[in-house]
C-alpha cells in the first residue's frame, strides 16, 4: 500500500513549506504595519514603507495581505 505512504510524504512537505511561509509572511506583515505606523501611510513620500513593501513582493506575498 504505497499511496498511504506517499500522501502522508506529500502531507508532511507541503505543511512544512507552509510553515516557512507563514513565518516569513508574518515577519513582512509586521515590518509593513510598524513602516506604516511610524510614518506617513503612502509609500510614496514613506522610504521605509517602500522598502517593506518591496521585501514583501520579493518574496512573492499576496497583493491582499500587503
Amino acid at each position: 500500500m504505497s499511496g498511504h505512504s506517499q500522501f502522508k510524504n506529500i502531507m508532511y512537505r507541503k505543511g512544512a513549506q507552509d510553515a516557512k511561509k507563514a513565518k516569513v509572511f508574518a515577519k513582512l506583515a509586521r515590518d509593513i504595519t510598524i513602516a506604516a505606523k511610524s510614518g506617513l501611510p503612502e509609500p510614496d513620500k514613506n522610504p521605509r514603507l517602500r522598502l517593506a513593501i518591496q521585501a514583501a513582493r520579493a518574496e512573492s506575498m499576496p497583493k491582499d495581505n500587503i
